[in-house]
């Protein structure tokens, strides 16, 4: 069972996934997790994030690995130093290169196996699992994202500061060439303005509990 989660940034989608594979008992992999060490890495190295050409030579030069739920860069646990203003802005851009890209859905499929999983991230429901048993693309105003990331972040930023940042990458998301931000056909909508995370986890897990027992595994 693939539980796969797409959204804009801010919306909830880390921490309502962490939780609902935590209910189900499944794996938790966050794919955008992927291009952030990508980008942290090349940060680094004081690589140029707009050289597409060094970034895909950096992704294909270092190891990501996940394990429980953190991502390791060359053996080193770097899920602390992944959502820095820096690696936020500069992730999106790297991630549009169709090319890196491929070498990341390659990476997740491979770490997904036959594991049951509950995965998010932009593309996710799109892109890197397509045929997913469930598909949900959570959403929010950018205020309201903006001020989640200005309360649950506090590295100095001010509320119009992370607004800013937030509009700008939406924006560097939904053109993108390949991969970009959008609605899956066959995903359920949630709007998560007004919910809380206990609100969205029930949404999130009675919809899969409902498609497990009309397709029981054989």
């Amino acid at each position: 069972m693939i539980v796969a989660i797409d959204g804009p940034a801010g919306c909830g989608k880390s921490t309502v996934a962490k939780l609902v594979a935590s209910q189900l008992g499944y794996y938790f992999l966050n794919t955008g997790s992927f291009y952030r060490a990508v980008t942290y890495a090349h940060l680094m190295k004081g690589g140029d994030c707009s050289d597409r050409d060094a970034c895909l030579e950096t992704a294909r030069n270092v190891s990501i690995t996940v394990r429980n739920g953190d991502i390791y860069l060359d053996g080193t646990d770097v899920e602390d130093k992944l959502h820095t203003p820096d690696v936020d802005m500069n992730a999106s851009i790297v991630s549009s290169d169709p090319r890196l890209r491929e070498i990341v859905t390659a990476a997740v499929r491979k770490i997904a196996g036959s594991m049951d999983i509950v995965t998010e991230g932009r593309d996710t429901t799109t892109v890197i699992f397509p045929d997913a048993q469930c598909k949900f693309y959570f959403d929010a105003s950018s205020e309201v994202r903006a001020r989640r990331r200005t309360e649950q972040q506090n590295d100095g930023q001010s509320y119009e500061e992370v607004l800013a940042l937030i509009e700008k990458r939406d924006a560097n998301d939904r053109n993108k060439e390949v991969g970009s931000l959008k609605i899956a056909k066959d995903a359920v909508y949630i709007d998560t303005s007004h919910l809380t995370i206990n609100q969205v986890c029930e949404k999130v897990v009675s919809v899969v509990q409902s498609r497990l027992r009309d397709c029981p595994a054989k």
